[in-house]
């Protein structure tokens, strides 16, 4: 039977959003339903809010989440009921030209939920990534669900699901900092963070974070950062470059997404060293690089999708080290807020107050 529950919802651009019941069907084939314990207020999120993802609204927020599976349908062995999960918003399928090639971190063909949500009247929402964590269950594909430790606490494990398995991953997954390596991380927020974190469990000898804003470096230097730069006073590349002998970092890390942050990590990379692009740029953005330079500095330029990661083995793994004490992912947690206080979170974030407001139901 379907179900009733609280949610949050973006009804139209720019709107303030709100709190409303919405309607989670039973799972189908292959589907799971998930109560949801705890869910981070993700930028992504404000940019779905603003029109910046696409226009189909109503959109229902959240998907940075942690939660507890109630019911599966038809042919799921991947998670059964009772089972502790972290959400992802790339369900592997296990059968596209990726996956087949063993991959599977790239698949070309994630899915998601067949069935909608919907509003009491019927209209159907889009969940935010496929997910719609902002409600007290939600529905997604059983790929979509990843069965961790359930000891670990639900706010810290959901931030898994996005931010910080992005920045973790684009450090060791995309970028393969090594033991010994110099690692420059431009943008500091929630995802830079943890690309600092992410070098820092790696083995970088020397991680150099830089920013705007002096509280997101403070942060960065708890989180493992050896070096802070302050970019409104001091020529990023020229500090990188000074602080790496005057060849710039084996690893940078961009956390940005803009053309002019972009350049800077692609000049302050040493010769034949990696560029790793996981800041998302807007769609009219261009960028602009001699092609000379691009062949004459060698190495790599990447983009980091998701961390590159595979749920099913990063996520266990990575519960399993914040377990131990390894790794501080509770650093992540700014504040635990109600459902019904996401819009103000979303202007916390706005300002750089947080890194994460996370939302315990």
């Amino acid at each position: 039977m379907a179900q009733q529950v609280k949610a949050v919802v973006a009804r139209a651009k720019g709107a303030p959003v709100e709190v409303t019941t919405i309607v989670v069907p039973d799972p189908g084939p292959g589907e799971a339903v998930v109560r949801i314990q705890a869910c981070g207020v993700c930028h992504t999120d404000l940019h779905y809010r603003e029109g910046g993802i696409n226009d189909e609204f109503p959109f229902l927020l959240g998907h940075e989440a942690a939660g507890i599976v109630e019911t599966v349908g038809e042919g799921v062995t991947e998670v059964a009921p009772g089972d502790f999960v972290v959400l992802n918003w790339r369900a592997v399928c296990g059968q596209c030209r990726s996956c087949q090639r063993g991959r599977p971190q790239y698949c070309f063909n994630t899915h998601n939920a067949k069935q909608k949500m919907t509003l009491l009247d019927g209209t159907e929402l889009s969940p935010a990534l496929g997910i719609g964590a902002f409600a007290e269950k939600t529905l997604v594909a059983a790929g979509q669900c990843t069965k961790v430790d359930p000891s670990a606490d639900p706010a810290v494990a959901g931030l898994l699901g996005c931010g910080v398995m992005a920045g973790i991953g684009a450090a060791i997954n995309t970028g393969n900092v090594g033991r010994g390596d110099s690692v420059a991380v431009i943008g500091c927020g929630g995802v830079g963070g943890a690309a600092v974190l992410g070098s820092r469990l790696a083995g970088a000898a020397k991680i150099i974070a830089v920013d705007i804003d002096d509280r997101k470096l403070a942060t960065a230097r708890k989180l493992g950062a050896t070096h802070t730069v302050n970019s409104t006073s001091t020529d990023a590349v020229e500090a990188i470059r000074e602080l790496t002998g005057g060849n710039g970092a084996d690893v940078v890390v961009e956390a940005v997404g803009r053309p002019e942050t972009y350049k800077q990590a692609f000049y302050a990379r040493d010769l034949a060293g990696t560029v790793v692009l996981v800041g998302v740029p807007t769609p009219e953005m261009q960028l602009e690089l001699p092609l000379l330079d691009v062949f004459g500095r060698g190495g790599a330029l990447k983009s980091s999708w998701y961390g590159d990661c595979l749920p099913s083995r990063d996520f266990p793994m990575l519960i399993d080290l914040y377990l131990q004490g390894r790794l501080d992912l509770g650093a992540f947690v700014s504040e635990t807020i109600e459902l019904d206080a996401v819009e103000q979170a979303f202007e916390r974030m706005h300002h750089g107050d947080v890194l994460r407001s996370v939302v315990v139901l």
